[in-house]
C-alpha cells in the first residue's frame, strides 16, 4: 500500500494534458492532469461512469443542455451513456477515475497513453 498526495503529484507534471496514472481501483484507473484553456468535443462513454475530482481550480462539465461548475474540493460523476465534455478556463488540476480503457486517444484530445 501506499499514500498518494494527489496535489503533489499534480505538482510533479510538467506539461498540460499529460495523464499520469496514479493507482488502480479494481478495474478503474485513477489518473491525474493539469489543464488549461481547452474544450473537448462532446462523446460517451458507453460502458463505464467517470469520474471528475478538482484537486485545484475549476471547471465546467458540459451535457446536451446543461452547463455544470465544479470547483477545487468537488466531485462530478458521469454517469455511462451522458454525451458530456469538459470545458477548462483556468488552470485545473483533476482527479479522473475510469474503467481501464474507458479514456483513450479519441475522447482525450489525443493526450492519453496507457
Amino acid at each position: 500500500m501506499e499514500v498518494v498526495n494527489l496535489l503533489e503529484e499534480a505538482d510533479k507534471i510538467v506539461e498540460l494534458y499529460t495523464y499520469k496514472k496514479v493507482g488502480v481501483l479494481n478495474e478503474n484507473i485513477l489518473s491525474i492532469v493539469r489543464v488549461e484553456s481547452r474544450t473537448l468535443d462532446f462523446h460517451v462513454h458507453e460502458n463505464s461512469d467517470e469520474l471528475f475530482y478538482v484537486i485545484e481550480g475549476s471547471f465546467y462539465l458540459e451535457t446536451q443542455g446543461e452547463k455544470t461548475k465544479v470547483n477545487a474540493g468537488e466531485l462530478i460523476i458521469v454517469p455511462k451513456g451522458i454525451k458530456h465534455r469538459p470545458v477548462v478556463n483556468e488552470l485545473t488540476k483533476f482527479l479522473m477515475i475510469e474503467l481501464s480503457g474507458t479514456l483513450n486517444k479519441e475522447n482525450s484530445g489525443n493526450q492519453y497513453e496507457e
